[in-house]
């Protein structure tokens, strides 16, 4: 196997290696597995797998999780479908930059996404090194948000077009979650930018000390949230990776974000995604 970096911030192509073999054989997969806390994000080419391995290899890192709004492949619990199709030219949710499920009490720890067919240009993911953006903050940012926490909610993403019913009832199912904005990674120690496009607001900015008069809370926290959430879109800390059917991510959802580029309109964009199940942030 060989490993070709892809920046200098994160992502790293593996050549050589079939993820189906990594199912059956533990030191590739310990191998894999070690190689995606150092890189955060791995990528391989034509893995011609069946659904059946996707799923496997991905429950070797834990159980898998569906999704309560995308669909998963009726045979394969755990392995939701991402379609995109031409009759679709409206559906831009996924262009936000983000980490999967943080709107959950424990949020994914990973995923695995395979590409079933994608648009001859374009459709590509973007991958942000959220602990890198924790890293080069100024320190008095890190001081200011040490002990901040913040809530994440599906009923303010993915409930927002849905009628009120509905949309109260998936809030009912999923309550906002609250998580601290520096979280520490379960498995590596780092510290973790962790608030992103599905993160509202503060639960605790409102203190003597950081608020003099209530009018101080109020634009200063929407303020800061926004400066935090901006930290992913700076391309120091990014990666790119174009799409060709059979292409394969795996990456650390605790580490990064990812964004969803939808600048391919009237083609197909078919995805395959096994979520695993994470831990509660610290």
């Amino acid at each position: 196997m060989q490993v070709k970096q892809i920046t200098c911030s994160l992502g790293a192509e593996l050549v050589g290696v079939n993820l189906a073999d990594a199912v059956r054989d533990d030191g590739l997969f310990a191998e894999i597995r070690a190689l995606l806390l150092q890189h955060r994000v791995l990528f391989l080419r034509d893995q011609n797998i069946s659904r059946a391995d996707h799923v496997a290899f991905a429950r070797r890192f834990g159980e898998l999780e569906d999704h309560p709004v995308a669909g998963s492949d009726p045979e394969h619990p755990g392995l939701v479908r991402i379609y995109k199709t031409p009759d679709q030219p409206n559906d831009r949710y996924e262009n936000a930059w983000h980490s999967d499920t943080t709107w959950r009490e424990a949020p994914q720890f990973g995923a695995v996404l395979r590409c079933v067919e994608c648009p001859p240009v374009g459709g590509d993911t973007m991958w942000a090194n959220m602990a890198l953006a924790y890293e080069r903050l100024p320190e008095h940012i890190k001081t200011q948000i040490a002990d901040l926490r913040a809530r994440h909610s599906i009923e303010a993403s993915f409930g927002a077009a849905m009628p009120i019913e509905k949309r109260l009832a998936l809030k009912a199912q999923y309550p906002d979650a609250e998580h601290p904005v520096v979280r520490t990674h379960p498995e590596t120690g780092e510290k973790i930018l962790y608030v992103n496009a599905f993160t509202t607001h503060f639960t605790n900015f409102h203190t003597a000390d950081r608020v003099r008069f209530g009018q101080d809370a109020n634009p200063g926290a929407p303020d800061l949230l926004r400066y935090l959430i901006s930290q992913a879109y700076i391309p120091e800390y990014q990666v790119r990776w174009r799409w060709e059917p059979n292409s394969m991510a795996i990456w650390d959802n605790t580490a990064t974000q990812h964004y969803a580029v939808m600048d391919y309109p009237p083609c197909h964009r078919k995805m395959e995604r096994a979520g695993i199940i994470g831990s509660k942030p610290y």
